[in-house]
């Protein structure tokens, strides 16, 4: 039996879940502080769990605290198809980013027992902790274990601001269970989000189909002068470390534009000392962040870096060193997952496009273990990571269709 076109979700059901979900840990101007192994998270998980129960699902929970909920397939041999995306949040996050892929994996369950479908392939919706990494850096940590990338032991070390640490914490809010991460096997994974960008809303888009995740390459830059007053100093006889850094930040953007239209980089966070208004600054330390969806586009733009920071700071006289800080390699998605996404838009009569995701996701690092590949949906004006993330129940229909075609393709319906 093959799905058809008129197989849809319940629309209204998925935003009333969503809905639901966001007033658990309600941020201060509209959207969630609901951040990883806060009593806030054990809560959403809570509910997760519960309506996972009451759709017939098993609850599968491992060390780092992912949560596996499962419907049964007719083949108890058959690999599992395995959807889905993270519960937590930023300090300031939105209601979708994550929750969207999560509850949308929980949906396609509810409607295949609503129409009392079968597959073959058991379908098993997951969420991964920690995926933002805000509390506990870096992103990606659970999905990173799963795959090998970090160790457990590792990974249970990481502090928050507070001292705090990751593994304690997981105990703690009482989402610590006995599976050993990264003993499952998977037929295919797909993970549903809003894209946290401007294309498909600019474009008209009602779909992403998400062939290639982006490189991303995180330096350290320490530039250093000589502190001394702002007023008695002159200008020729001053070593600002300030300056340099300026001087930097033009160079990484003139670097970025140079690959147009696919890379791109920025200078995010930086500490100046010693931060005094009547004090040339001493010293600069600041991150660069360069993204490009192929490796050898993200060397030279390393190493173009380095060659020209060195030389505005030897040309000022000031100190230079850099070092990378994180980075992951461009991710390409399996061809016949994302194929089986592509066929279900155009089944489904949908606008869609070849997108490739600018931001990290679980389904980067899960595609070293499994087949796998993204559908995204558009957001207003392009905005995530912020408490006015917002998107339309028509955009979340249409992401979660075609999530619910691919998946259940390739579970495989039984007649």
């Amino acid at each position: 039996m093959t799905i058809s076109s008129n197989m849809k979700i319940n629309s209204e059901r998925l935003w009333d879940s969503l809905m639901e979900m966001a007033k658990i840990g309600p941020g201060i101007a509209g959207g969630n502080n609901r951040q990883t192994l806060t009593d806030e998270d054990a809560e959403g998980r809570k509910l997760f769990q519960s309506w996972c129960d009451s759709a017939g699902m098993s609850m599968g929970v491992d060390q780092m605290g992912n949560m596996f909920a499962r419907r049964e397939g007719t083949d108890p041999d058959a690999l599992p198809v395995y959807v889905g995306s993270h519960l937590d949040t930023q300090p300031t996050g939105g209601k979708y980013d994550g929750v969207l892929g999560v509850l949308a994996g929980l949906e396609i369950v509810r409607q295949l027992n609503e129409m009392n479908v079968k597959t073959k392939h058991p379908i098993v919706v997951v969420n991964w902790t920690n995926e933002e990494g805000t509390r506990f850096p870096p992103a990606m940590a659970a999905s990173g274990v799963f795959v090998g990338q970090h160790t457990l032991e590792w990974a249970y070390s990481r502090e928050d601001a507070d001292g705090c640490k990751l593994g304690d914490e997981l105990k703690r809010i009482g989402w610590c269970g006995d599976e050993k991460v990264g003993d499952r096997k998977m037929k295919a994974f797909f993970e549903l989000h809003i894209e946290q960008g401007p294309i498909l809303e600019q474009e008209n888009m009602d779909v992403g189909v998400v062939t290639h995740g982006q490189g991303l390459n995180w330096l350290q830059l320490t530039v250093t002068g000589k502190e001394s007053h702002t007023g008695s100093t002159p200008m020729p006889m001053r070593f600002n470390a300030g300056l340099g850094m300026a001087k930097i930040t033009q160079l990484v953007d003139d670097i970025a534009w140079s690959h147009a239209p696919n890379a791109v980089g920025a200078i995010g966070h930086c500490d100046v000392y010693p931060n005094s208004r009547n004090i040339i600054p001493g010293r600069v330390v600041f991150t660069v962040d360069f993204r490009h969806p192929e490796k050898n586009v993200i060397a030279d733009m390393e190493a173009r870096l380095d060659a020209g920071a060195r030389k505005i700071c030897d040309d000022m006289g000031l100190g230079f060193e850099m070092e990378q800080v994180s980075g992951f390699d461009p991710v390409e998605f399996d061809a016949g997952c994302v194929t089986a996404v592509r066929n279900a838009a155009a089944r489904l009569g949908y606008n869609h496009r070849d997108l490739i995701s600018g931001a990290g996701h679980d389904a980067c690092w899960i595609n070293r273990v499994a087949p796998t590949a993204m559908v995204m949906c558009p957001c207003v004006d392009g905005l995530s990571h912020n408490e006015a993330e917002e998107i339309s129940p028509e955009w979340a229909a249409a992401g979660t269709n075609v999530l619910f075609h691919a998946v259940v393709e390739t579970a495989e319906i039984i007649t």
